[in-house]
């Protein structure tokens, strides 16, 4: 009984199935328009192109003055927008003698102006960063100079920074000194 009753759901599938192909087929006996191909418009001849002139060599520049350009009131990119005057520093193999180089903005201030801000140990080196009265900020290594008396960071530990600055005092003598910069506590 089972199989009859299968057997007639798959026969009335099918039937189905046909109606409806045969159904959707005969709607689509529309005649469609025929495709008619645009009409090509004959096109005017381009008027011809003039031709040039040739130029004699009389009148033509020299390459030279024509393509030259007055640099000489225009500033110059490459070099620094702000200049630090240089103050007189005292040499460390004569100290009489001043040398006159340029001085950047980290040898501008006393050590005791810097605010140690940060510190990074571990990697190759450790670094600081340490910030001006000005409130801008630099990198220090070991081995940088660092203030007016040209100090040198002697090492950077987790605590803080310690910078030897080498200075004349009022005898005339040549002294050393260890200046400390520690990180501020927090509140």
């Amino acid at each position: 009984m089972t199989r009859n009753l299968l057997l007639k759901s798959r026969n009335i599938l099918i039937c189905t199935a046909a109606f409806v192909c045969l159904h959707g087929l005969s709607g689509c006996k529309k005649e469609l328009p025929p495709v008619v191909p645009p009409v090509q418009q004959a096109k005017a001849p381009l008027p011809p192109k003039p031709v040039q002139k040739a130029l004699s060599s009389s009148l033509r520049l020299s390459p030279a003055a024509a393509n030259q350009f007055d640099f000489s009131k225009r500033k110059d990119p490459f070099k620094p927008a702000v200049m630090v005057k240089a103050a007189p520093l005292i040499s460390e193999e004569n100290p009489k003698k001043i040398s006159k180089i340029d001085v950047l903005p980290i040898h501008s201030f006393e050590i005791d102006k810097f605010v140690l801000i940060g510190v990074i140990t571990g990697g190759k080196q450790n670094q600081a960063m340490v910030v001006d009265p000005n409130k801008k900020g630099y990198v220090l290594k070991e081995g940088m100079k660092i203030g007016i008396n040209n100090g040198v960071v002697k090492s950077i530990t987790s605590s803080g920074v310690k910078v030897e600055e080498h200075f004349t005092d009022d005898a005339g003598r040549r002294r050393t000194r260890e200046i400390p910069l520690t990180l501020p506590r927090k509140q």
